[in-house]
């Protein structure tokens, strides 16, 4: 029994580390507009590669359309994101909108792999919240709706 136990724990801790990668954590990693081996360029964030280019942002926020997006964050995110600037599982909201850029947001929301997968700030975050963030498939209106309800949770005193 003592045996499976121990064989049990060396294949776990041998998962955790291929999983983690381990080495030099910027081998390979081309810099952001350099040509990689196969003659692309690498993914630069500003390039704007998302299919959210240009977010029209009003002046004051939506309340209808942050009370839509009350109603997805209930549904599909509060289970592992708080309001505040805790962290739960994934990153705390509060401040978001100060942080990122809204096309940059709900290219996250709508294309999460995509994004954890190329884009630098996002892998960052991974690096620290440790859990994938998994595809809500959430439509555009959704994310614009969310959105709005960030930037509403943020202009909460």
């Amino acid at each position: 029994m003592k045996k499976l136990i121990i064989i049990g724990i060396v294949g776990l801790i041998s998962i955790i580390m291929y999983s983690c990668g381990g080495g030099n954590s910027n081998s390979g990693t081309p810099v952001p507009g350099e040509k990689t081996a196969n003659g692309n360029p690498s993914y630069d964030p500003n390039r704007g590669e998302g299919k959210f280019k240009k977010v029209e942002v009003g002046a004051t926020i939506d309340a209808a359309m942050a009370e839509n997006g009350n109603k997805v964050f209930s549904v599909k995110c509060g289970s592992c994101h708080k309001l505040s600037e805790e962290k739960l599982v994934g990153p705390g909201w509060k401040g978001v909108t100060s942080r990122n850029t809204a096309e940059w947001i709900m290219n996250f929301i709508t294309n999460t792999d995509e994004m954890l997968s190329k884009d630098p700030k996002a892998q960052a975050q991974l690096e620290i919240c440790l859990v994938r963030m998994p595809n809500q498939n959430l439509t555009d209106d959704d994310a614009r709706a969310l959105y709005e309800f960030m930037r509403k949770n943020d202009d909460s005193k």
